[in-house]
């Protein structure tokens, strides 16, 4: 099973979900997806530092060991094709792929090894809520379903998923970027 291949490697962090939907052979995964291990620690051979990179707040929905549906946060859009590297093989070429990325100033749909990646502005907020939002899936679909089906239930409202944005090719997409500025947070004082 490729979410356990993936657990094994420590692909997979912060896990929120990780388990069978209600379908016979559909795997559901939330939470980060590692892009970039960490480097191993000095004298070992399986000890990792923190991972370089992540798809961060991550949603995937697994069938016959490929992903079908794919959506996170990328915090540059320079990440995608390290993603793309990374995973290709596991990708299945109908997959949909709903990604924010934060440098981004408006949306724009990039095609890479055979697949097209939505890519979505993000400013604030929470990825879920936000793709929530954007799937006009209401509060009220989710309610008494378990956590992997409500993945199920995004991966559905994303099959009719329409976008206005453009199609460019990923040079282009790099021309779109922007900087991103953060607020500095204050704590107690």
């Amino acid at each position: 099973m490729l979410l356990e291949t993936y657990q094994t490697k420590g692909l997979l962090t912060v896990t929120l979900v990780n388990g069978q939907t209600s379908d016979a052979g559909v795997y559901a995964y939330r939470g980060d997806l590692v892009l970039k291990e960490g480097t191993l620690r000095e004298g070992s051979t399986t000890d990792r530092r923190p991972p370089e990179a992540l798809l961060i707040h991550s949603a995937l929905i697994v069938e016959n060991d490929k992903i079908k549906f794919i959506n996170g946060l990328l915090p540059t859009l320079d990440l995608l094709p390290v993603f793309v590297e990374k995973y290709k093989a596991d990708i299945a070429k109908d997959c949909i792929a709903l990604i924010y990325v934060e440098n981004i100033g408006k949306g724009m749909q990039v095609e890479l090894e055979g697949v097209t990646y939505i890519l979505i502005p993000f400013k604030q907020g929470l990825v879920w809520n936000e793709l929530l939002e954007e799937l006009y899936i209401e509060k009220s679909e989710l309610k008494n379903q378990s956590a992997e089906d409500k993945v199920a239930i995004a991966y559905a409202a994303a099959k009719s998923y329409k976008t206005k944005s453009p199609l460019v090719t990923f040079a282009e997409a790099e021309e779109n970027t922007i900087v991103v500025v953060k607020e500095a947070a204050v704590g107690a004082i």
